[in-house]
């Protein structure tokens, strides 16, 4: 399932060219698509939360951002790897592992102060919201516990269900260096530690896998997103990104059962089906070690590789079909805009949901109303993306498009000073 390919280039004087990667244009597209999902579903009093990809099968929107986000670090992370040595590129994992670090302290900040301030608008009219937005995310144990959540907070030992993601996406960062260093002597032993490491946080002592972290200090209870666990879907994206797993074949045979499986987990997922039919319900609930999603069930592993490929071979060849929109293409670059930029976008999206929550707890949730919200959502996720994407070009290293002489430099240079002149600009335009 290769991502990139570098076709061979030759100068006009036979000299060769510096390789030139294509980026497959799957990759960003499904990333672009998860993120708009986990905004809807993020969203509180979304009803458009009830046709998300979750209601109708096992795995969801957050398997699509983590297996991605594997192959992605396969992109970034593995060539380090290879190309530099094991120490660095465990260097560049610890600094990425550092800002995802940071961009989760940044997101809990900031949510805590918007939900806030909604509350102390809230007041102001009346009784109505105090304390509402605050204790709809469980977060008014950190006015009460201050000094100790705050702790906890910066130790990752205080987690509130909201803000789990970024935390398991960082262990997981975090397990690179080891998977790698185990790939340095056969990738069998890559095989046996991501699924000992799987198997073991899917055991359950007293309610609780052994191998998890705790989320609150006054409970029990632990990451709701067990890193051990998700790291099952991570490295499978991984490994098809370094090559380590081959492209499964396209045949009709394992296209039929890719689908059979997506149709076959509905009646098991799908809450109106189970409401009306007390059995299926019944049997829902026997598949809960298979289908949890804290410590990923392997029932979601299955459901999400049978979905994975369905849509892989949707889209064609290096995401061929992707390109074939004509007017509407500018939908799809749209998308994959926001799937490149999908840290940022991700912590973006969970506080524009809590603002658009707050218009539809003030306004309503009438179909307009909601439409407006969501596509007023995906707009700034979009824009998001934009903004991001032209930081990260540096535009100000780039040099001006156009310097004119002004007429009085070029008489008090001379001509010959204003055709060095000349010539120093142009280099620098060139």
């Amino acid at each position: 399932m290769a991502v990139t390919h570098t076709p061979s280039m030759t100068s006009s004087v036979g000299k060769p060219l510096a390789p030139v990667k294509v980026r497959d244009p799957r990759l960003d597209f499904f990333r672009g698509i998860a993120m708009f999902i986990i905004f809807i579903a993020h969203t509180p009093r979304d009803f458009w939360a009830l046709w998300i990809p979750a209601r109708f099968g096992f795995s969801d929107a957050t398997e699509i951002f983590v297996f991605c986000s594997g192959m992605a670090s396969a992109l970034a992370f593995g060539a380090v790897f290879q190309k530099r040595g094991w120490w660095m590129g465990f260097a560049r994992i610890a600094h990425r592992v550092w800002q995802v670090y940071w961009a989760h302290i940044g997101l809990f900040l900031a949510v805590l102060l918007l939900v806030t301030i909604f509350d102390q608008i809230g007041t102001l009219t009346g009784p109505t919201f105090k304390g509402l937005h605050v204790n709809a995310l469980n977060l008014q144990h950190f006015y009460s516990k201050t000094p100790d959540l705050m702790i906890g907070l910066f130790t990752l030992t205080y987690v509130p269900n909201y803000f789990d993601i970024l935390p398991m996406y960082l262990v997981i960062l975090a397990m690179v260096p080891v998977v790698m260093g185990l790939a340095r002597v056969h990738l069998g032993l890559v095989a046996a530690f991501v699924i000992s490491v799987w198997m073991l946080a899917n055991l359950q002592l007293v309610g609780m896998s052994p191998l998890n972290f705790p989320a609150e200090p006054w409970s029990a209870r632990q990451w709701f997103f067990n890193p051990f666990g998700w790291q099952l879907v991570f490295f499978t994206g991984f490994a098809f990104m370094r090559g380590w797993l081959p492209q499964p074949p396209v045949t009709k045979g394992l296209v039929a059962a890719a689908i059979a499986i997506l149709l076959i987990t509905v009646p098991f997922a799908y809450f109106r089906i189970l409401r009306e039919v007390p059995m299926l319900q019944e049997a829902a609930q026997a598949l809960k070690p298979l289908t949890g999603k804290s410590s990923f069930g392997i029932l979601r592993y299955v459901h999400f590789l049978a979905l994975a490929y369905v849509s892989w071979v949707a889209v064609g060849p290096m995401g061929s079909r992707l390109s074939d929109w004509g007017r509407y293409e500018i939908i799809v670059d749209m998308i994959r805009k926001v799937g490149q930029q999908s840290l940022a976008v991700f912590i973006s999206s969970l506080i524009v949901a809590q603002f658009v929550g707050m218009i539809f707890r003030v306004r309503g949730t009438d179909w307009f109303t909601v439409l407006l919200g969501n596509l007023g959502g995906f707009a700034t996720l979009i824009a998001v993306a934009y903004t991001v994407a032209w930081f990260k070009s540096q535009p100000w290293r780039k040099p001006a498009t156009s310097a004119p002489h002004s007429a009085s430099h070029s008489r008090s240079a001379g001509a010959s000073g204003a055709a060095l002149s000349s010539g120093s600009v142009a280099n620098k335009t060139d």
